[in-house]
């Protein structure tokens, strides 16, 4: 891949992104496509079984209010009082008005129902047929039917429903709705009564379930029996363990079994009145084949969308390599010195290769004299930017106001003539070393105590020059005092209070105070006073100069220009070893006082 030409990359790259592109994009198409399918299946497989369940239970519960009217009847609870072993006259009354005035209505008004009987837990039976051909039983097979129904119904009374009729030629053809009754003299249940219907006609609710040719709806009840399905020969079987146990364990999730050599998806909801399972089955094969055909098409709209990209990506390969490759060998030429026109490509538009061509032929044409031109014209302007730095360090450094020299040098020559006195000794040694501290030019950083040595001197000639005593209330921490600052910068800031803060005279309220301290990674020393103060259009004046990053000359708007260098001149030096994010900050009230406040890095470390 190293040693690979351009086009080889570029169609190596191309190829990557198709197939990533392609593939990304059929993979998550198809998963996405395939869960929504599967949801969409299993709401639709959800609420058919849904609505099933309701539409049964509610069909279920109107022969319920049918059965009720039976259990509240008082000829049926006295039937069912009956002593064990009684015929007779009383026994044949009670049976003919229960017919006549509630099993006769009841079959009138839904002859859906097949037959309603009554056992008593004392043996007594009574029977009702509707439009069936109904049997006799003798005491032994009522015994068996009061056994079989006992053992399936509750004692509290609650409803059972059953897929079993007690005529043998009505089984798996009628739903037996049963529930154990008392009687008049006892408050537990002392008997049972039980309502046939037909089950084609509860069918007829189940049928209009509309599945694929393949998918069947069919119901189970608690033992696993099935009491509808499609196929009537299969009611009455019962469906395999396995596929009764997920059944009964899946809840309202759908799950896979297999039945018959095929998997299938099984939906079942149980129905809290009847007990039983509705089940709706589809076999997974017919479930995929939308999901298949997405497949399908997915694969073969990517290759030969594959195809179609290879090949506009061989084109486009070779229209950008083609007119670099003759760019490389002209380049090739200027390398050697031979700065020859590379040809241009006949075409009637031009884009960017072609473009990039042209300029490359004027590049040659003018790169010779070009390359002359520039590296003389930087050679010379980093000569003039080192001159200029230079001088604007020995500048700063040399600038000593001479109206102080001249003033002090003539308060030395009163003294001389006036009086022998240690004062002029005081002055001289004094003069001489802060003479001495100007004129070095070196540019390295001095500490804090040097600065404040330099301003001591200073006050011992004012002291003479302006023949009183003045302290300077000096508030930095002794392990402030060796931080690195900028030399010849704190003297100027306290000259500048005598001469301008100061300007009527010093007074004995006047005050200057010297502070140094450190916080947010910057060092600040700031000079304090309480003289006259500045103006707001004068303070931003001054504070516009400092903005301005720029050397003063002089003149007469020179702040400090009298006695010294000048507060402009102190923050473009701080500046220009520091940076220009720090310098001097001022703030100042007219007629009360003036605070001037050096800003540099804590480390005090320069620039460079």
């Amino acid at each position: 891949m190293k040693r690979a030409s351009l086009y080889q990359k570029l169609f190596l790259y191309f190829l990557t992104v198709i197939i990533v592109s392609l593939t990304t994009v059929g993979i998550v198409t198809y998963y996405a496509s395939s869960q929504e399918l599967d949801r969409m299946v299993e709401g639709q497989l959800s609420q058919m079984v849904g609505n099933a369940a309701y539409h049964t239970d509610l069909y279920l519960k109107s022969y319920e209010r049918s059965m009720v009217s039976l259990l509240t009847n008082k000829e049926v609870k006295r039937f069912i009082d009956l002593p064990a072993g009684l015929e007779g006259y009383e026994f044949y009354e009670i049976q003919k008005q229960i017919k006549e005035y509630v099993i006769d209505p009841i079959f009138i008004r839904n002859p859906e129902i097949t037959a309603v009987y009554s056992i008593s837990f004392n043996g007594n039976a009574v029977y009702y047929y509707n439009e069936v051909t109904g049997s006799s039983f003798t005491p032994e097979q009522i015994k068996e039917q009061l056994a079989f129904f006992k053992t399936n119904t509750s004692a509290y009374g609650s409803l059972s429903v059953l897929n079993r009729s007690i005529i043998e030629s009505q089984n798996n053809r009628t739903i037996t709705l049963v529930r154990q009754i008392r009687g008049l003299t006892s408050s537990e249940p002392q008997g049972i009564l039980a309502i046939a219907l037909r089950s084609a006609e509860l069918s007829e609710l189940w049928k209009g379930i509309e599945l694929t040719s393949t998918g069947f709806f069919f119901i189970v009840d608690e033992r696993g029996r099935i009491v509808y399905h499609p196929q009537r020969e299969r009611i009455g079987e019962t469906v395999q363990p396995e596929l009764k146990r997920s059944i009964v364990e899946s809840g309202l999730q759908s799950f896979v079994a297999e039945e018959n050599g095929e998997r299938r998806l099984y939906q079942s909801r149980k129905s809290s009145y009847s007990g039983w399972h509705l089940v709706v089955s589809m076999p997974m094969a017919e479930l995929r084949k939308p999901v298949d055909t997405i497949r399908v098409t997915s694969i073969v709209v990517g290759l030969f969308t594959l195809v179609f990209a290879l090949w506009l990506a061989f084109r486009f390969g070779k229209s950008i390599t083609g007119p670099i490759r003759t760019l490389k060998e002209g380049m090739r030429e200027t390398e050697k010195g031979n700065w020859a026109t590379i040809p241009l490509p006949e075409q009637r538009q031009r884009d960017e290769i072609v473009e990039l061509m042209i300029r490359y032929n004027l590049m040659v044409n003018r790169l010779s004299e070009l390359v002359d031109k520039v590296y003389q014209a930087e050679l010379k302007n980093h000569e003039i930017q080192l001159e200029r730095q230079k001088a604007e360090f020995q500048s700063l450094q040399l600038q000593i106001n001479p109206h102080f020299l001249y003033n002090t040098l003539e308060t030395i020559v009163c003294y001389a003539f006036v009086e022998d006195s240690d004062e002029i000794s005081e002055i001289v040694r004094a003069l001489a070393y802060m003479l001495r501290y100007s004129v070095q030019t070196n540019l390295e950083e001095i500490t804090v105590a040097n600065e404040l040595k330099h301003v001591l001197n200073f006050m011992i000639v004012l002291k003479h020059r302006v023949g009183r005593e003045f302290e300077i209330d000096v508030a930095v921490k002794p392990e402030l005092l060796l931080h690195k600052m900028v030399r010849l910068t704190l003297q100027p800031l306290v000259e500048n209070v005598f001469q301008h803060a100061f300007e009527g005279g010093v007074e004995d309220y006047h005050c200057i105070r010297i502070d140094a301290g450190e916080g947010d990674g910057t060092f600040w020393v700031s000079v304090e006073d309480n003289g006259n103060g500045m103006p707001e259009d004068r303070l931003a004046e001054v504070r516009e100069k400092l903005e301005a990053n720029r050397l003063v000359d002089g003149g007469d708007d020179a702040p400090g220009k009298k006695g010294g260098i000048g507060i402009v001149n102190v923050h473009r030096r701080i500046q220009m070893v520091f940076g220009e994010q720090y310098g001097l900050h001022i703030e100042s009230r007219l007629d009360e006082g003036t605070k001037v406040t050096m800003v540099m890095p804590s480390t005090g470390r320069p620039l460079g």
